[in-house]
């Protein structure tokens, strides 16, 4: 028996695609996978078969049009192809999550294309599909144009590498973003941006808090958050989140070691910081209020306010390390300061 990859277009009516199974079936070939693609000239029918070794293309290519198939398409394939789509898709992306760089050789496995080139950004230009080629828009500016000899690109693989490609743009801007940071101590941490995975490291980075530090984060409480809220404060609506993180040196696994929340109202950007107790007193609040400042004002807010106690001495060392000028209200044992920012409007892409 031989692995082949049959592609053939069928009407969309109930009942042709079985017409066309079966007239494979009348030939001894075993239909391993199989998928469909919707487009404006009916279904388009992709399929992995194992065929009988006397089988030939050419025999193949009979049976799909007895089968009332059209525009067929067949080639060997191998065995690799046995692995399912869903699979081989997310095996592709989590390679290009690791590498960004590889989009190329990824946009070329997932698609089978012949050749793929990046080109920069063209008036006028559109992406889309016109029969075996396709030009992608690459979110970071410019496009990816692919092609291929045989068969016709399809609505469906237009979308999956479309989505790739802004999966590879998120995780490289991720990356791009994340930062390590060396204390005064020497300790090196990592800094970056949090994502939903992070909301486990996140609950225990609160159960490791002392109650005190707890309720000098939250001033209502020295217990930890629901995990509903830590949620929402790890991807707000609009602001950012920082984590940063120590990588244990046996296990190999990741801690949140301390998490600050820009969380933007109007024009202003609310500021709050939660730093482990064992890393206090080290830089690190430093770090991190400056960075969230620095993102606030090229975001063109108009000034950061933090909420804190009166008595909380290290948050306004901290504040006052920032080498920034801030109004304070007072409000009983509350403080509310407000640090007025230089608003930057954001650099806007071009071409």
């Amino acid at each position: 028996m031989t692995l082949w990859r049959i592609r053939a277009t069928v009407d969309d009516r109930p009942g042709y695609l079985s017409v066309l199974t079966a007239s494979l079936a009348l030939r001894g070939v075993n239909i391993l996978t199989v998928q469909v693609h919707t487009t404006e000239q009916g279904a388009v029918d992709d399929f992995l078969v194992d065929a009988p070794d006397t089988l030939d293309e050419t025999d193949l290519i009979a049976a799909v049009e007895r089968g009332r198939g059209r525009d067929c398409w067949v080639a060997r394939s191998e065995a690799r192809g046995l692995v399912d789509q869903p699979t081989r898709v997310l095996g592709l992306a989590t390679r290009l999550v690791r590498d960004p760089d590889a989009t190329g050789e990824v946009l070329r496995a997932l698609l089978g294309a012949d050749e793929v080139s990046w080109r920069p950004a063209v008036a006028g230009a559109r992406s889309g599909i016109d029969g075996t080629t396709m030009q992608l828009a690459d979110p970071s500016g410019g496009s990816y144009h692919l092609r291929r000899a045989a068969p016709s690109f399809t609505p469906a693989e237009y979308a999956r590498a479309q989505a790739l490609l802004e999966l590879g743009a998120t995780a490289a801007g991720r990356y791009a973003e994340q930062i390590t940071v060396v204390l005064p101590d020497g300790a090196e941490l990592t800094v970056r941006p949090a994502v939903a995975e992070d909301l486990a490291a996140v609950v225990e980075l609160h159960r490791a808090c002392s109650p005190n530090t707890r309720q000098r984060r939250y001033l209502g409480g020295a217990g930890s958050p629901a995990p509903a809220r830590l949620r929402r404060l790890l991807e707000p609506t609009r602001g950012l989140t920082l984590v940063a993180v120590t990588t244990g040196p046996e296990s190999g696994r990741e801690s949140v070691v301390a998490m600050a929340n820009l969380l933007a109202e109007g024009d202003e950007a609310e500021v709050a910081l939660l730093v482990r107790d064992d890393w206090q007193r080290r830089g690190l609040g430093s770090t991190l209020l400056r960075r969230l400042t620095r993102q606030a004002e090229s975001s063109g807010y108009a000034a950061v306010v933090l909420h804190t106690q009166a008595d909380n001495t290290p948050m306004l060392r901290t504040l006052r390390r920032l080498g920034r000028p801030a109004t304070v209200e007072p409000d009983g044992g509350l403080l509310t300061l407000t640090v007025p920012l230089a608003a930057e409007v954001p650099a806007q892409r071009t071409g």
